[in-house]
């Protein structure tokens, strides 16, 4: 990890004497690699890395933020200057100020466990995985597209801040994935393994392998062409057990970009819209069943968001967000929960260094319960097992919503039975988790990770988690759009 202390001390000392009375600058050299194969070809080889940094100046009560990749001497003193100017002008126009300078200070490191270092795997090995693994889809002639892939990051960033911060981040994140689209009898279906995105966590090469992509490889094709003859999902009012990356998307649509607290009250709307939720309702409103408790935990072993720090330097934290059903909590930043009592659950990232932090979900997970997976069958007089997203919509409040799934089993007397094809359910995001009866226990809960959620305008892409398990759901809205 270079080492930024000059570079760092000047950005500070810079946006002092221009006025600032707090100022941190986060350094970041980020390296992004991803190798794609689609139907015996090698479509992908990229390999980017970028290196830069980005100041925030705190003047008069509003934050200013200026990033650039020029590293001289000229150019951290512009770039702080320009951080300054922009929350200078924001202070001259506020209505209203919330902000306050931080009076943390961390001294510290912090680096993802790695088993195996993904530069210690050739580049012919990561390639002959893949087509290893994508011609195993081809176990029928239906299958008309096999797709496999691999992503890695890795992210060394350093924080100072004027408080006297200096915090050194490793970061690690990788995943892998394969997809199976099959074609015939008038129809197309798709199926993915691991998940609907494939499996991506915090750590090394060992998750790639943990995805077990050769193993699985030969099944998912076996799917795909089946569903071309599967017959249609029942519609109706029914019981739903859900896959765990199927909950883990309905955490983060339903859960997690309505917790945010700059959504809630009104400071970011784009993209994902605002949310139902409301400060007032903490302690009162009933979120789910008793069965539902839903935490931040940005330490969590494997989080994809895993980190010791977030982007404002605040240290990472566990924090109740749902305790047995009721709200207790939002995702937040320092600034944000001050305004209603609270203490940051360190929840501010920014894409990279060219982009400002923002509150982001991080790694909000659904904890497990005490039943075996296949326990959860055992009382279903009639319902659906649904596995892994095909589509989803929900309005820009993130209270109604509708999802569909890529394969589904007919449950008939606590016993799965046939296949059926586009399944899908909807329902209103409490009365959901209300009906919540059930969740499988630790040996099916996994730390399902998303890489690609956006959030603001312009627009980041976070790397999130929502570690979830396997759950039933009593009474729910089934075969939307078949019936």
């Amino acid at each position: 990890m270079t080492n930024f202390d000059a570079p760092g001390a000047r950005a500070l000392e810079t946006a002092r004497v221009r006025g600032a009375q707090y100022a941190d600058v986060r350094f970041e050299e980020g390296r992004t690699e991803r190798v794609e194969v689609r139907n015996g070809d090698v479509v992908t080889l990229a390999d980017e890395t970028s290196t830069g940094y980005g100041i925030r100046a705190f003047c008069d009560g509003a934050w200013g933020f200026a990033s650039s990749p020029d590293l001289t001497g000229a150019g951290i003193d512009l770039t702080a200057a320009r951080a300054v100017a922009i929350a200078k002008a924001g202070a001259s126009v506020a209505a209203r100020r919330f902000a306050q300078a931080p009076l943390e200070r961390y001294v510290d490191s912090f680096e993802t466990p790695c088993e195996t270092d993904p530069d210690t795997v050739s580049l012919g090995d990561r390639v002959a995985l893949l087509l290893e693994a994508e011609r195993s889809l081809h176990v029928k002639p239906e299958i008309a597209v096999g797709h496999a892939w691999i992503d890695l990051w890795r992210t060394d960033k350093t924080f100072y801040s004027t408080t006297g911060s200096r915090i050194a981040q490793a970061l690690r994140q990788s995943g892998s994935g394969l997809a199976a689209l099959a074609v015939g009898n008038g129809d197309a279906q798709q199926r993915t393994h691991p998940g609907d995105v494939g499996l991506y966590q915090s750590g090394g090469w060992e998750i790639v392998e943990l995805a077990a992509l050769r193993e699985n490889a030969a099944r998912i094709g076996e799917e795909a062409a089946a569903l071309l003859t599967a017959p249609q999902c029942p519609a109706g009012t029914l019981d739903v057990i859900l896959g765990a990356s199927q909950v883990s998307l309905q955490i983060h649509e339903s859960c997690g970009h309505a917790a945010e607290l700059d959504r809630i009250m009104g400071w970011e709307a784009n993209f994902s819209g605002t949310s139902f939720l409301d400060p007032a309702q903490l302690g009162t409103l009933r979120y789910g069943s008793d069965a539902v408790t839903i935490v931040v935990d940005n330490r969590m072993p494997r989080g994809l968001a895993t980190a010791g720090y977030d982007d404002e330097g605040a240290r990472s934290v566990a924090a109740d967000i749902v305790r047995d059903g009721i709200l207790v909590g939002f995702e937040t930043s320092r600034d944000t929960a001050r305004t209603i009592g609270r203490e940051t659950s360190a929840c501010v990232r920014a894409q990279n260094w060219q982009h400002i932090p923002m509150i982001r979900m991080c790694n909000l997970n659904l904890l497990p319960g005490n039943l075996p997976f296949e326990a959860l069958f055992e009382d279903v007089d009639h319902g659906i097992y649904m596995e892994s997203n095909r589509s989803w919509s929900i309005d820009d409040h993130r209270l109604n919503f509708q999802f569909g799934c890529q394969v589904g089993w007919e449950i008939v007397r606590g016993r799965r039975t046939k296949m059926v094809k586009n399944p899908t359910y909807a329902g209103v995001t409490p009365q959901f988790w209300q009906s919540c009866d059930a969740i499988a226990d630790e040996r099916s809960w996994t730390a399902w990770g998303t890489p690609n959620c956006g959030k603001g305008e312009p627009m980041q892409t976070g790397r999130t988690a929502q570690a979830a398990a396997p759950a039933r759901f009593r009474n729910v809205q089934v075969g939307v759009g078949y019936n």
